[in-house]
């Protein structure tokens, strides 16, 4: 614990260097006010750098996400270009809407252009999949996103991608920590105010123009949705990508039409969270004609997610059921490649790749991951994340993904048939696979680091009545997986997997059952079994991890 005098001192240390006049208001106060809890808490180490890049709460101090945090990033990824010999290349930046994105693209490109690298920024707050497609498409050797996704409002972020357009992976992580570390003093970094590029228009143009070409040509377009942008950065670009492509225009939910980086309507601007859909649903009620899907993404547009009518209301589908039906639908169409998902997601993915004799991959959590997959066709993660166009994107697209899933209904409506419908012929086809999450947000990670360790010390022998017949610590890696701080127990039946979040303070499980199905009569009893399954595993797990 440091001493008052020390922790002052470190404080204005900080504050003499703080280049905006916002945080060192802030913390020029909480230093006249010898506010030691808080200066503690703002000066316990530093945000560390990972492989999901910096993400934090805005605010003054080396623990909040600020300018100093981002020039000191900017400057740690600029050095490590150019230890790799890329001592002229492009780096392209983009950003969202939130608080101090656009502050903190003009100094990622300022400290760029200091360092003898070249830098463009896109033209204004746009979706995360328009920046991992510019970096491929303008030949750069890295790329940045400003970007805390869908993140609560007070927090913001910093992702880094490479020249293969994919995010960055150990040990470059580490690499370009060590750089951001041997950072002494902002005023050792150049910052010109001039130097850099303000993309045009040409860059979304050329994006836009691949949108098109994840769909079939002769398809139908028919399919009438309602679209929520969440307060983020996807209305304009998914809008012209459904115009371009000839589907009806989407129905907006208004409130939430625009960016808004104070994201008022909802407690967490994340389609997967409760009462997130509540207006979309309402919007999609009183639309006429009835809407066929709606569909929401998240507020910086790489994740997308959807709801279809379930007799009288309105259901979200499971980011598992949504890269289910993108895979059947791409199997129908002929695709060949590797179809590739996350450890987490469901292993119906696998069983649909097998049945159409299609290779298929597991990896690691996160896009970061699968992108990299050799000869990648289609990749998903079950948090709604899918890339349906690898060449063009290697990331998570929620615009493209939209566009498919839109085709996709435009197709059973043709037929008389439904989303649902589908997944039914599925759990025909391969067992009924149902997914679900126990997720545990804390305000002391401790919590996590203790339940993950009681799990180490006293693996559980069984969850529901169902006999674990394997548990694996994923730290030590697989023949398959690199290591990760994870947990994997095999169960009869069932799968359960234990991590922290890499983005957020959440301890997340979880939870596959897979029951097999005779016939379309007895799905229903299926699903009830699944259901009972599933709560069961979820109680019992929670009781071994004490959370």
């Amino acid at each position: 614990m440091q001493d008052t005098s020390e922790l002052i001192a470190r404080a204005q240390a900080w504050l003499a260097e703080d280049p905006d006049p916002e945080t060192r208001e802030e913390l020029a106060k909480l230093i006249d006010a010898e506010d030691t809890a808080e200066l503690t808490a703002r000066f316990a180490g530093t945000l560390q750098f990972g492989t999901a890049g910096l993400r934090g709460e805005l605010g003054a101090g080396p623990m909040r996400m600020n300018r100093s945090v981002v020039i000191r990033a900017a400057a740690g990824l600029a050095a490590y270009l150019k230890a790799k010999g890329r001592t002229d290349g492009l780096v392209v930046i983009g950003y969202d809407a939130r608080h101090k994105s656009a502050d903190f693209a003009r100094d990622t490109a300022a400290v760029m252009t200091g360092a003898g690298l070249r830098a463009a920024v896109l033209p204004r707050p746009l979706p995360t999949p328009v920046l991992a497609f510019a970096i491929r498409h303008l030949g750069a050797v890295a790329g940045v996103e400003v970007t805390a996704s869908h993140n609560p409002p007070r927090d913001n972020g910093y992702k880094v991608y490479l020249g293969d357009g994919s995010q960055i992976v150990p040990p470059a992580d580490a690499e370009i920590a060590a750089e951001i570390a041997a950072v002494a003093s902002l005023h050792d970094v150049p910052r010109p105010e001039a130097g850099w590029e303000t993309l045009d228009e040409a860059v979304l143009e050329a994006y836009l123009a691949r949108t098109d070409a994840v769909l079939a040509p002769e398809s139908p377009r028919t399919a009438r949705v309602v679209y929520t942008a969440m307060h983020g950065v996807g209305k304009d670009t998914l809008l012209a990508a459904f115009d371009r492509a000839g589907f009806p225009a989407p129905t907006l939910v208004a409130e939430q039409a625009e960016p808004d980086p104070d994201f008022p309507t909802v407690a967490f601007p994340n389609p997967e969270e409760p009462g997130a859909m509540d207006l979309a649903f309402a919007t999609a009620a009183r639309t006429t004609p009835a809407p066929d899907l709606i569909i929401a993404n998240d507020p910086d547009a790489d994740r997308c997610a959807a709801a279809v009518k379930d007799g009288a209301d309105w259901r979200m589908l499971r980011g598992d059921e949504v890269g289910a039906l993108l895979a059947a639908h791409l199997v129908r169409r002929g695709a060949r490649g590797t179809f590739a998902e996350s450890i987490v997601s469901s292993s119906l993915l696998g069983r649909i790749a097998e049945k159409a004799g299609l290779p298929y991959e597991e990896t690691l959590t996160g896009f970061k991951w699968i992108a990299r997959v050799d000869g990648l066709r289609y990749g998903y993660e079950e948090a709604l994340g899918y890339c349906v166009d690898p060449e063009g994107v290697r990331d998570k697209d929620g615009i493209t993904a939209a566009l498919l899933l839109t085709e996709l209904a435009s197709e059973l409506k043709e037929r008389g048939r439904t989303f649902l419908d589908l997944l039914d012929d599925l759990a025909l086809e391969h067992g009924l696979h149902a997914t679900d999450q126990l997720s545990v947000r804390v305000e002391d990670l401790s919590l996590i680091a203790d339940a993950m360790r009681r799990l180490r010390e006293q693996p559980p022998t069984e969850l529901a009545g169902l006999p674990v017949t394997k548990a694996e610590d994923l730290t030590r890696g697989t023949d398959t997986l690199p290591p990760t701080d994870g947990l994997r127990y095999t169960l009869d039946g069932a799968r359960v997997i234990v991590r922290p979040s890499g983005t957020e303070p959440k301890l997340k499980c979880y939870l596959e059952v897979v029951v097999p199905v005779a016939g379309r009569a007895d799905l229903p009893a299926a699903r009830a079994r699944a259901t009972d399954l599933l709560a069961a595993i979820k109680r019992d797990l929670s009781a071994a991890a004490g959370i």
